[in-house]
């Protein structure tokens, strides 16, 4: 029988870095690709001219979602920074107050007071600034934010996501491309739902269809727009 040391439990927390940004990522690359591409070809463009647009989409977007996920994830890890700091420096100038701190959150937790203090006291003694990070700001080494792994997921998931509406264009026949885009682009979505939901551990019939219901919309809309604009001009 294995003792708790030899024990390696996995769970689906440690994916959530990762999983966020490369499911909106490709989520994000699918749903405006296929809906630039309906709302161009809606407007009775050339296939040719669909095709550019949608390349230009898909470009612009991964660069757009590689700089928007790295401003973002970085500017959580400043604050994360920050505060570790000034939690560094508490524990320098009031080390009893830190740990009456401490212990009173393990009360709020359902410890007795007399345990609480011996459990911050033998948490402090082994990694004080540790024990603050996780339990009093709630920052974790599995959870803490990676800007450039984040950056670089959505800008690839995004072109992943991109290229499956655009490889359909790219095959489409004549009048079929918008129907066959937009058939291709909900199965796209559905399986994305699905994949997503199974990684983190969410219901895989609700996954399936929030993405592909969200997504219809914006392409419905997009289509419509290209329409009327094709109309008027």
């Amino acid at each position: 029988m294995r003792n708790s040391s030899e024990i390696n439990e996995r769970h689906r927390t440690r994916r959530i870095g990762w999983l966020r940004a490369a499911v909106l990522g490709a989520n994000d690359g699918i749903v405006s690709t296929a809906s630039l591409i309906l709302g161009v070809a809606s407007a009775h463009t050339s296939q040719s001219g669909v095709l550019v647009a949608g390349v230009a989409g898909l470009v612009a977007g991964a660069m757009s979602m590689a700089a928007g996920e790295y401003v973002s994830v970085h500017s959580q890890q400043d604050t994360e920074k920050a505060d570790i700091e000034l939690e560094r420096n508490e524990l320098k100038t009031d080390d009893a107050g830190e740990h009456r701190e401490l212990a009173a959150i393990y009360v709020r937790r359902g410890l007795a007071p007399d345990l609480a203090m011996k459990v911050s006291k033998q948490l402090m003694e082994h990694d004080a600034l540790d024990a603050h990070t996780r339990d009093e700001l709630g920052i974790s080494k599995n959870l803490s934010a990676r800007p450039i792994q984040a950056a670089i997921s959505s800008a690839c998931s995004f072109a992943i996501g991109a290229a499956m509406p655009l490889l359909v264009t790219f095959l489409a026949l004549g009048n079929n491309l918008i129907l066959m885009v937009s058939v291709s682009s909900i199965i796209f979505l559905a399986f994305l739902g699905g994949v997503a939901a199974r990684a983190g551990g969410a219901p895989l019939m609700a996954g399936i269809l929030r993405v592909t219901f969200w997504g219809a919309i914006a392409m419905g809309v997009t289509a419509g727009i290209g329409a009327l604009l094709g109309t008027t001009t």
